[in-house]
């Protein structure tokens, strides 16, 4: 993990020096840079975590250290094998799966309720029109208050489906969004729920 280290502490410098740079291309060097270090900080947090467990931690202190819960640190970085095939099953995720979710969840913050439905499977598009769709996302906002951000999506496999799990931000909140992908790249499942629910 060393090498590791060094190249995060490099990428950090060269973010420091684009935003502190005052030509007209630092705000995008800066976006280049800030790339590279949340990359290379998430291949070095990976790499702990996997030590962490080789030393025989548990996914709940793992969860704890991080801040969530051991089923959320699992689903980020544990790599369970499909028990019908031996195969990682992080190997059957959908690839554009957070790509995904992220779009549609910015579709529903931005009210456009036919875009956010777009991808829909048929039992979905049947079960939830753009009313009720319009009708959930109200309820949330009476909650939580006006719609804010969202944070970085994690994506995990469950059997057949790829969920992805997105904590979105409000005013007065939290709320968890997950969205579950089947094979062909349509939604399964949409679920808005309060920290630390399941749905």
């Amino acid at each position: 993990m060393p090498e590791m280290a060094g190249t995060l502490a490099e990428a950090a410098r060269r973010l420091a020096a684009a935003a502190a740079s005052g030509s007209a291309s630092a705000p995008m060097d800066a976006v280049a840079a800030a790339v590279e270090v949340t990359r290379r900080a998430d291949d070095l947090l990976r790499r702990a975590v996997d030590t962490a467990r080789a030393a025989g931690r548990t996914w709940q202190e793992i969860g704890d250290v991080l801040g969530t819960t051991r089923q959320a640190a699992f689903q980020r970085f544990g790599r369970p094998a499909d028990p019908r095939t031996g195969v990682p099953m992080a190997a059957n995720a959908l690839p554009e799966a957070a790509d995904l979710a992220v779009s549609l969840l910015a579709d529903l913050a931005a009210g456009d309720w036919e875009a956010a439905r777009r991808d829909f499977d048929a039992t979905m598009r049947d079960a939830i029109g753009t009313d009720r769709l319009a009708s959930v996302w109200a309820q949330v906002v009476g909650t939580v208050g006006a719609y804010e951000r969202m944070g970085r999506p994690v994506v995990h496999q469950a059997g057949d489906h790829t969920v992805v799990d997105v904590v979105l931000f409000f005013e007065a909140g939290e709320m968890n969004g997950k969205v579950a992908y089947s094979r062909d790249g349509k939604v399964a499942g949409l679920f808005i729920t309060p920290p630390g629910k399941a749905p």
